[in-house]
Formats: structure tokens, sequence, C-alpha cells
């Protein structure tokens, strides 16, 4: 089974405008609320392959009302702790651009997270568990690594900054940087896709098993200790970048849950991450099926 870690769930508003004026008052051609947050995320595009994955973490208030509900509706298990406060709600203005404004979330008291690492128990040897997301501020900084410790299972780690080097030891079964997050971890400047070969390399060096690094229009570089392989675009419209990289998460760790070979499994990544990115919300079945045989993979130079 699949679990999925949200420390930081959100109500994702959002909003159609013709254009954004700084100090205006504008008017949305249209909005849509959605469940949101990365493990949601994943776990939605888990479910559109056909999984039950169980979402784990924090709700609370109307919002965590609202957030259940959504996901009850999509028939999308989940384990929450309920919390006191409101979970938060996320404003993504789509316009010639894309603006979030995110939430900073709520304060989950300390019996509150005792209560969380209770459930913890229900997670298995066998299972294995996505921890994505940044944390509220007032959980513990080293909350993921507490969550680590818990469990016996394989995990997945998605963290936009150079922290995730502290979680390498632990030998995550994934890690996906994009090209600017890759260079923010080593501080560094990335040019080529041999330097990228090369930092991947390091994460790997470093105990990520598998990293997965996307490069947006330019496809994405796949590395673990005995390959690289490079995916090229797809060509589509861009519609929403939300999710996109958590949908290549969903797609590598169906792959290896349902035994398809890395390859096989990093091609169905790249199909869930395009899919997303060229649909309103989380890719569809259909639509990843039909991006799926488009899909060209090659060994890089390593």
């Amino acid at each position: 089974m699949i679990y999925t870690l949200t420390t930081n769930p959100s109500i994702d508003y959002v909003m159609r405008i013709e254009d954004f004026t700084h100090g205006a008052t504008i008017r949305s051609k249209s909005s849509e609320m959605y469940p949101g947050g990365k493990g949601i995320m994943v776990s939605k595009l888990l479910k559109n392959l056909g999984d039950e994955p169980v979402n784990i973490g924090f709700l609370g208030g109307f919002t965590g009302d609202f957030i259940k509900n959504e996901l009850g509706k999509l028939g999308i298990k989940e384990s929450f702790t309920e919390i006191e406060g409101d979970s938060r709600i996320n404003v993504k203005l789509k316009y010639q651009e894309e603006t979030e404004i995110n939430a900073e979330g709520p304060h989950i008291e300390d019996e509150e997270v005792e209560k969380f690492f209770e459930n913890l128990k229900d997670i298995k040897e066998d299972d294995l568990l996505v921890i994505s997301g940044s944390l509220p501020k007032s959980l513990d900084k080293d909350f993921y690594k507490k969550v680590i410790g818990e469990v016996s299972c394989k995990f997945t780690i998605d963290i936009a900054n150079k922290e995730v080097l502290d979680y390498l030891k632990y030998k995550p079964v994934l890690v996906k940087p994009n090209k600017e997050e890759l260079a923010n971890i080593f501080e560094t400047e990335i040019k080529t896709e041999e330097d990228i070969i090369t930092y991947a390399r390091k994460l790997n060096e470093l105990g990520a098993e598998n990293v997965i690094v996307s490069l947006g229009g330019e496809g994405s570089i796949f590395v673990d200790k005995d390959r690289v392989l490079k995916a090229s675009p797809i060509e589509g419209k861009l519609v929403n970048s939300v999710g996109a990289g958590d949908s290549m998460v969903a797609g590598f760790v169906y792959g290896l849950s349902h035994d398809l070979s890395k390859k096989e499994s990093y091609k169905l990544a790249v199909a869930c991450g395009t899919a997303t990115a060229f649909s309103p919300d989380i890719g569809s079945k259909a639509t990843i099926d039909e991006i799926l045989e488009k899909v060209e993979v090659k060994e890089s130079g390593n």
C-alpha cells in the first residue's frame, strides 16, 4: 500500500483572470476549488491510475472538512489526524502567467502530533510512504526525520531545498528535484546536461536510490547507480504546472509498486507529469495512457 503524507494540506482556490494589475480590483472569469498539498496531489494521481493510496497528515476546521469531503467524492482513502486549527487556503491566480499565494497553515498542538505518531503504527514494512512538501511552522524542523525513524517501509522525499541532503543517509527510493532545485541543493550553477548528470549522481552517491530531474520544457533525466535515461519533452499546451512534479513521483512509485522496471516506471512518471501539465487538475487515466504512447526515453551519456 502507498501512503502519502501531507502535513500542511490546503484548499487550492484557483481563480482565472484576464490580467493582473497591482492595486486594482480584479474580477475572475471563473474559479474552482480543489483539495491541495503535495501528498494529496500524489494520491489523486495514484487513484486515477487505479491504486488505493491512503492520505495521512493533519486536517482541521471547515477547510479540513471540505478537503476530506472532496477526497471522499474521489474515492480516496484518508487517515488524517484531526486538529483544532483550520487547514489553509492557497490562492492560485491564472492569467498570462501563474501567481500563487500560499498561506502559512495552522498551529499544530503537541498532543495532536502525538496522536499522529500513534497512527503511524498502521504502516507496514512492505508499504511505501511518499513524503513531500513544506512543514507548518509549528512542527519541529526534524519532523520528517522522526517519521522516517518510526516507519520501516521504503519512502520517497520531495523537499525543494538543500535540506534534502539531510535525508539521503536514510536511503530514499526517489528524490525528484527540478534543475533549479538541483543547483540550489549544491549551491552551484548548472549549465549543461553533463552538469545535471554529475549532480544527480552525487545524490545517488549520498544515498538516493533513484533521481529524476525535471527540466520543464526540455524533458527530464533519470539517474540511478547503473544508468542515465533522458525523456524528450512532449508537445502540448501547458495548462497547469501545479502538481506536475507530484504526478511524476506518483507515476514512478506506482510503477515500482506494480513490478514495472525502472525504465518503464520512469516512462510512466513522465506521462503522468505531462498529463497533469496539460490538464486543469491532475491528469486523468485516459490522458496518461494517450501520452504514454508518445514518451521516448533514451540512454544518455553516463
